[in-house]
């Protein structure tokens, strides 16, 4: 079975806190008919800071679709390669001992994807196969461990790395004044996150089992309208109450591998919001405490995607992991109504199979 590593996290220096947000929204929308709501919704967010790749007064600017994506692409070619080193890193591991790179992201476009680009750049092998995932926002992170848990289930000495880049902020849009829109404006912050799944060796999660779970009709619930200004965030107001729906698929997953959902050791899931959190609390009798590495990524950087996942495990490997054994559960929702979720055990240092690079080499210069 794949073990999924320590991950790596980056975000940028620019800080927004809640403060600065709200000041922000009752300045830019004073006269807005529901501006008491959307304060209020922000400020249930919990998201007390945020961080962003433009200083706020850049990113309140539009310089329109291109410009912005010429932003992106640059932040990402400068902010990725050391997030990936570092994952590397933890997973013992150097690029030539690579064999797939999943890049997801939703708040850019390049094509070829980024993956060529860290192919030629960073010194991977030419042979090296790319999975670029562009369209499940904040499920991606989930879907992306998932993939790479399938390839290396189909290729046992293989090794995947998942390099997850979210610039949420490039995707403000001034014009847009709804609620929902007006609530994404201080949710969302901007991250970069990288792990390797390896099909041998490795210290963190075994990944036992994995599965994806689709809420019919629901794809107008979260979505991207795709103008001439870029990508317009919608979010319907009934997508707080998705954990009704997604909260089964978890325990329907768990029960096929004679596990029960709300007996499992640690949880790392996507914290869209603190309704989320709750909810899951809630649905699958779980104490508050076993969602607190995905809160605190939610109060002390937002929202960040398909990043979120990886910071939360991050947070749990720096608490020093769980105990040998342990089960988990890792997962990521996102648009369609979509639920990625994985299970799995924990593997320590002490009880790892040590399996070196197969392929040890040192690091080609970032160009």
């Amino acid at each position: 079975m794949a073990t999924l590593c320590r991950p790596s996290i980056a975000v940028p220096d620019n800080v927004l806190t809640m403060e600065e947000t709200l000041e922000l929204a009752r300045t830019m929308h004073a006269d807005h008919p529901q501006l008491g709501l959307a304060l209020r919704l922000i400020e249930n967010t919990g998201v007390r800071t945020r961080r962003i790749v433009q200083p706020i007064e850049e990113t309140l600017r539009h310089p329109g679709f291109e410009a912005r994506n010429r932003v992106y692409e640059a932040e990402a070619k400068r902010r990725v390669p050391p997030v990936v080193y570092r994952a590397l890193d933890h997973a013992g591991l150097t690029v030539r001992d690579i064999d797939l790179i999943v890049y997801v992201s939703c708040t850019g476009f390049m094509m070829p994807s980024l993956t060529a680009w860290l192919i030629n750049t960073l010194g991977f092998r030419s042979e090296t196969r790319q999975l670029p995932i562009a369209q499940l926002g904040c499920a991606a992170g989930g879907a992306a461990i998932n993939r790479a848990d399938d390839f290396c289930r189909a290729y046992p000495e293989a090794n995947a790395l998942i390099v997850a880049c979210e610039f949420c902020s490039l995707c403000y849009q001034p014009t847009d004044v709804g609620v929902g829109s007006l609530l994404s404006n201080g949710l969302f912050g901007d991250a970069v996150a990288a792990a390797v799944v390896r099909g041998q060796g490795g210290t963190g999660v075994r990944l036992e089992r994995n599965g994806s779970h689709l809420v019919p009709d629901t794809e107008d619930w979260i979505s991207y309208a795709v103008r001439g200004t870029g990508f317009h965030f919608l979010l319907d107001k009934r997508v707080p109450t998705t954990m009704k729906m997604l909260a089964p698929a978890l325990r329907t997953l768990a029960t096929a591998h004679d596990w029960e959902v709300s007996d499992l050791d640690f949880h790392i899931v996507h914290a869209g919001g603190p309704r989320i959190l709750d909810d899951l609390c809630h649905f699958l009798d779980i104490p508050p405490e076993m969602f607190r590495y995905s809160r605190e990524t939610l109060t002390e950087r937002g929202n960040i995607a398909s990043c979120v996942v990886f910071d939360a495990l991050e947070r749990l490997f720096a608490a020093g992991g769980a105990d040998d054994s342990a089960r988990g559960l890792i997962a990521g929702f996102g648009p369609g109504i979509t639920a990625e979720i994985a299970l799995g055990r924990w593997v320590g240092e002490r009880s790892r199979a040590v399996v070196p690079g197969r392929r040890a080499q040192e690091r080609a210069p970032v160009a």
